[in-house]
């Protein structure tokens, strides 16, 4: 009699083992939906890659004209690249920074209608990146700092510029940045397309705004030339790791600037200073140590 009421009893323990390890497991099924379904709710309201792009290419972030009034309020534009034409869509030019001269070259895509048509939406020609090589050549004889910002889809690819040498202006560019004998900045303060931006972006330093883009090629190209789908570009996004948190990962971008301020006047006073604290330490290198420098740079990027 004893014996069976342990076995009743044994048997209900097992019965009531069961059922907790059940109801266990259901509270954990449950738990791990709600999570599932709250991490679907935070990707949802999370920025993707691709609202980074159409952010940078909103008609609402300064463009490189006003940063360029704001920091060198007395700037002299220089135009022409000797050789064939003048090309509004790089903007190159001397300005003071608290007494300092710079030489300050830039990609302009401009802001409304009229003004984007005239620097043809910011994507330049080869007489752009010529004219930016010659002041970058005269910035190395009178000694004077560069500090290039950098705003592009990419250079211009239409059958005029590349009867004009497009890709080997860019090269040109790329390779002579490589051993110029005086310093250079280059920010990048909405898109960095492809070679465009790079033959503007080889420097001693590259900062990257916060909601800025750079990458080796536009997410609509990349999705064309993958998936012969233009519509798979927020798909190209997440794979190309062009924001700035990806970039600085990989180690392409010394800085990144905060852009929690939504007050111009605050932003351009802080890049300012932070433009002179930079110069103030890079001037004293030798103009043997800054490519030795520059070089060991990129080399520890892997080019």
């Amino acid at each position: 009699m004893i014996e069976d009421t342990k076995k009743e009893m044994t048997a209900a323990e097992k019965r009531a083992a069961e059922r907790k390890a059940r109801e266990e497991r259901v509270r954990i099924l449950r738990e791990k939906r709600a999570h599932e379904k709250a991490n679907a709710e935070i990707r949802k309201l999370e920025k993707t890659p691709y609202d980074y792009v159409k952010g940078a290419r909103s008609k609402d972030r300064l463009t490189s004209l006003d940063f360029i009034k704001g920091l060198f309020p007395e700037f002299i534009e220089l135009h022409g690249d000797r050789r064939f034409a003048d090309d509004p869509a790089v903007i190159g030019g001397v300005g003071y920074l608290d007494d300092i001269p710079f030489t300050v070259l830039a990609t302009e895509k401009g802001r409304d209608t009229k003004s984007r048509i005239k620097r043809n939406f910011g994507t330049p020609n080869p007489e752009g990146y010529r004219k930016s090589l010659r002041l970058m050549k005269q910035a190395e004889k009178f000694k004077r700092p560069i500090v290039c910002f950098v705003d592009t889809a990419g250079a211009f690819c239409g059958i005029g510029a590349e009867e004009r040498g497009q890709g080997q202006a860019i090269a040109e560019n790329i390779m002579e940045l490589m051993t110029l004998k005086t310093p250079v900045l280059s920010i990048l303060i909405g898109e960095g397309g492809s070679g465009g931006a790079l033959a503007l972006a080889v420097a001693d330093e590259v900062w990257m705004f916060e909601n800025a883009v750079y990458s080796v090629i536009s997410p609509e190209g990349c999705a064309n030339i993958l998936w012969r789908d233009p519509e798979k570009a927020a798909q190209a996004a997440q794979s190309l790791k062009l924001t700035s948190k990806d970039i600085s990962a990989l180690g392409i971008v010394e800085q990144v600037i905060p852009e929690k301020s939504k007050d111009p006047e605050k932003m351009l006073h802080d890049l300012k200073a932070q433009i002179l604290k930079w110069y103030a330490t890079i001037s004293t290198l030798t103009p043997d140590e800054l490519k030795q420098k520059r070089y060991e740079r990129f080399r520890k990027i892997g080019v």
